[in-house]
């Protein structure tokens, strides 16, 4: 279905960013300060790939070591087009321990753009916690999550579609099931993490905050000014492991 280009779509147009999404994470970044120098940044369901291009802008300088990983079942190869990104590497670069597509693209921009990305082309339904890990041995600081099926129009459907992606990246936050981490037992640790989890509202929504208050110190709801009026999207972000 066509939409009318918007306000969003407009300045992400004029600012070089490949979708209008990437206000969604500047306003979240411009209230909860997720993202510092320095960060490790995994972006699950990253594709078109304009979180990536946020969480780069504000990861410091390069000396800081960020990283930014970003994850999708679609491959992302257009990312900072307007920024001078380049992409360096072959277009595959099979890992096989991790049995992984690994894309690789260096930023060529001004001042905090200047820097790599690393992208993964694969189903993060089938990724193992350990196969996440190995993309940045120092673990992950901010988890983030706009991962959302297709669209069927059947609302309990379309919800417990989008509870269940939710899940697998709660999952993948906090390196453990929710009943591994509320008993001590977490594979991978970060010192203060912060997740960002992309959901539909309906009742379901009730059951993820449950799961997720005895997991973090601070979960927040919010819907970005960016999200159509006609979306049901609405933000998860939970800050720091208890």
């Amino acid at each position: 279905m066509s939409r009318t280009p918007d306000f969003f779509y407009r300045e992400a147009q004029r600012l070089g960013y490949v979708a209008r999404s990437a206000f969604k994470l500047l306003q979240m970044q411009k209230q909860y300060k997720l993202i510092n120098p320095g960060s490790s940044v995994l972006d699950l369901g990253c594709a078109p790939g304009a979180w990536l291009q946020v969480a780069c802008q504000h990861l410091g300088p390069i000396g800081k070591g960020g990283v930014v990983v970003g994850i999708d079942i679609k491959e992302v190869n257009n990312i900072g087009v307007s920024f001078g990104w380049r992409y360096f590497s072959t277009p595959s670069v099979k890992r096989r321990e991790l049995n992984l597509s690994i894309n690789l693209y260096v930023a060529e921009g001004e001042g905090s753009i200047n820097r790599g990305v690393k992208t993964v082309s694969a189903d993060v339904m089938n990724l193992l916690r350990e196969q996440v890990r190995a993309l940045s041995p120092q673990g992950f600081s901010v988890r983030l999550s706009d991962m959302c099926s297709s669209v069927s129009g059947i609302t309990s459907t379309d919800a417990a579609l989008s509870t269940e992606l939710g899940m697998r990246a709660l999952d993948l936050a906090v390196g453990a099931t929710a009943l591994d981490q509320m008993n001590g037992n977490a594979l991978d640790k970060v010192q203060n993490p912060i997740a960002v989890v992309l959901l539909l509202e309906s009742e379901d929504v009730k059951e993820f905050t449950q799961i997720c208050k005895p997991l973090f110190r601070k979960a927040s709801w919010l819907r970005p000014k960016a999200t159509r009026s006609c979306s049901r999207e609405i933000y998860l972000i939970c800050q720091g492991l208890r």
